[in-house]
């Protein structure tokens, strides 16, 4: 029997720990097994056995998959980490690349010009009325000759102050949260669309209540009202509402007085076709805002003359 037809085949036993081995001779043409496997400096010799190196293979596979997951979340935390950089408001690249991790909103692009004439709207926003400050008193003096043209100016404090809608004799403590600006846009108003101005003042149209609203607080309150629904007090606005409004703004910088006027009108407009009184104040204010955030979103509104409401004033 040649060397070349003897086969060893190693039978590994559970008993112990110990191997048992036979020999079977047959001819190489009978082999149904793999050959062994090399021989070891022990003597013995392992059979190839399949299960094992499959459990390799998962091993190996593990392995592979373990440093995957780690990798993906190297690579992750690295794009968050860089995302923070992008989006960061102080960043130069925040303001080159405005990207948004909102998925459902838009980034913002401020032109320069855009830009400008926000933050010179901030700063208008950000002065409250000091009636110590003579800039201030002469405002209200200015306003009151808009007002009354052939009337003598009275005191800063005087009861003839209530007839033109101040709550007191002293105008100066119904600003609060309004600030300079109110009186600015009431100002603004009284020059540029003097007839409109007139007949909300004198309450001229419509089939007016016994309980009015009154006139300057309500345009305090006005002011008020669209500083937070085109949502000027964020660093950029997100609102459509005041996205659609910076668009007007870098058309316009008096874009803001001017949908002030507007909204003053549509308030009038609102509160007669509600016959509201002075207790329904709040809900025709929603109502007014409820009709600008509709006009503002109108694709071809591209100032603020394009507003439906816009046609209602009179110059």
């Amino acid at each position: 029997m040649s060397v070349s037809n003897l086969r060893r085949r190693l039978h590994h036993g559970d008993v112990d720990g110990r191997k048992n081995e036979h020999v079977d001779i047959s001819s190489a043409d009978a082999l149904n097994e793999p050959l062994l496997g090399s021989s070891h400096d022990n003597g013995g010799s392992e059979v190839y056995d399949p299960r094992r190196q499959d459990l390799w293979d998962d091993d190996r596979k593990k392995e592979q998959l373990h440093w995957s997951f780690l990798f993906s979340n190297l690579i992750a935390q690295w794009a968050q980490w860089l995302a923070n950089i992008i989006v960061g408001s102080g960043s130069i690249f925040g303001r080159l690349f405005p990207f948004s991790l909102d998925n459902q909103s838009n980034p913002v692009y401020l032109s320069p010009l855009q830009e400008e004439r926000l933050n010179t709207l901030r700063r208008r926003l950000q002065i409250p009325f000091d009636g110590s400050r003579i800039e201030h008193q002469d405002a209200l003096r200015q306003l009151w000759h808009l007002a009354y043209p052939t009337r003598e100016i009275p005191p800063l404090k005087s009861e003839l102050w209530k007839e033109m809608g101040w709550q007191g004799t002293d105008p100066s403590t119904d600003f609060r949260g309004g600030g300079l600006v109110s009186l600015e846009n009431l100002i603004f108003f009284a020059k540029n669309y003097p007839k409109s101005f007139q007949m909300l003042l004198n309450k001229v149209q419509g089939q007016r209540s016994d309980w009015e609203y009154p006139f300057a607080v309500a345009g305090i309150n006005i002011s008020f009202m669209l500083i937070q629904m085109l949502d000027l007090q964020s660093s950029v606005p997100s609102s459509k509402s005041g996205i659609r409004f910076l668009e007007l703004l870098g058309r316009d910088e008096n874009a803001f007085d001017h949908l002030y006027c507007v909204a003053f009108w549509l308030l009038d407009a609102q509160w007669l076709v509600k016959r509201a009184s002075y207790m329904e104040f709040n809900e025709v204010m929603k109502s007014t805002r409820t009709q600008l955030e509709r006009e503002l979103v109108l694709e071809d509104v591209l100032a603020v003359k394009d507003l439906p409401s816009y046609t209602m004033l009179d110059k």
